[in-house]
């Protein structure tokens, strides 16, 4: 993408950031009813056959999904007008989708203020190493890494370290209102899964919440993953970092079928999310359509995401991903003088690990 006009882009994108408390309580009642029908419809398939219950139980998950960009856009106060609706709202679909909302909200501004910065990683993203710091790294590292990144770890695992472990704790820094949040969130938790179990017993709710909780969960970390890991995407050192940068070149258009693009709540739009986290998710893709610019950011199809999953490490010379075999590669490549410059930067970095 040509390097933005950034004035412009404020300007195009302004219009959509208007609040629609009709269209939020529209989506409320076309999401959560619906889930709770499938819920319950899964339940009396229960008797008949569980190959019945599970296509039930994949479009639920999918409303889940849904129900959690509601539960995000309430994190960026952009769902409500009211700071208090939100942060009720925010709270009960935080119960339902197992994230509490004080603390993911926290995190996740600071996602925005800082991705596709290489020197502020951490928070609220994902663990990407460069390939100077991989090449740098001891062999437990590098390990941790290879383990981290398997896409059957981080699909597979990911949900259950995620929502079922992480977020049901406290971070050590957290105060007040934050660590109240996840007390509050964890007993609604605690509740609402007691009824349930207590209506209609621990096998048949495990049958039917087990399925929705792994597949919203890998769905939403597939997501998250793929909207930033594209092989062009944006990292840069902070002296040379740019916010508008970081939004349109490194967050991708996830352009998804319709009922796709309806069930994930438009967030394929991650470009113009990122630009501006103020805009509703049903004016994404209005904002999209509106600027020539941001129609220009990287697009990617299912198929093409799917590549994705080879990439590993960010190559900081190519501004690229690569893959653990484009690694090989390239280190032969180092070995055999072809690449001086990655070679002594790997150098330094090595020395700095050594006298650390």
């Amino acid at each position: 993408m040509e390097h933005p006009n950034i004035s412009q882009l404020k300007k195009n994108v302004a219009p959509f950031e208007q609040i629609d408390e009709k269209a939020s309580i529209r989506q409320i009642i076309n999401t959560l009813v619906p889930f709770m029908a499938l819920w319950y419809g899964a339940y009396l398939s229960l008797s008949v056959s569980y190959w019945l219950t599970l296509p039930i139980l994949i479009i639920a998950a999918g409303f889940m999904v849904r129900a959690f960009i509601l539960f995000h856009d309430c994190c960026h106060q952009s769902f409500f007008k009211s700071s208090l609706a939100n942060d009720i709202l925010g709270t009960i679909l935080g119960a339902v989708t197992l994230v509490p909302y004080q603390q993911w909200k926290r995190s996740h501004s600071i996602h925005h203020a800082t991705s596709g910065n290489l020197d502020k990683r951490g928070v609220g993203d994902m663990w990407v190493m460069t390939v100077e710091e991989y090449m740098a790294s001891s062999t437990w590292r590098r390990l941790g890494y290879r383990v981290y990144r398997n896409p059957l770890v981080m699909f597979g695992l990911g949900p259950i370290g995620v929502f079922l472990i992480t977020y049901r704790f406290n971070r050590r820094a957290a105060k007040g209102k934050e660590r109240t949040n996840v007390y509050v969130t964890n007993a609604l938790i605690a509740g609402i899964y007691s009824l349930l179990i207590w209506a209609i017993g621990w096998q048949a709710f495990l049958m039917i919440q087990g399925p929705i909780f792994f597949l919203s969960g890998s769905l939403g970390i597939w997501l998250f993953y793929v909207q930033h890991q594209f092989e062009d995407s944006y990292f840069e050192n902070e002296d040379e970092w740019s916010y508008v940068n970081a939004a349109v070149e490194g967050s991708s258009y996830y352009k998804l079928p319709k009922v796709l693009q309806w069930i994930t709540g438009n967030i394929g739009f991650h470009h113009v999310h990122h630009l501006s986290s103020k805009v509703p998710n049903y004016n994404l893709e209005k904002a999209h359509n509106a600027s020539v610019l941001l129609q220009k950011a990287t697009t990617i199809t299912i198929g093409q995401s799917l590549k994705s999953l080879r990439f590993r490490l960010w190559d900081e010379h190519n501004k690229t991903f690569v893959s653990f075999k484009d690694l090989k590669r390239m280190m032969k490549q180092i070995a055999e003088g072809i690449d001086p410059k990655a070679a002594s930067k790997v150098g330094r970095l090595k020395a700095s690990r050594s006298a650390g």
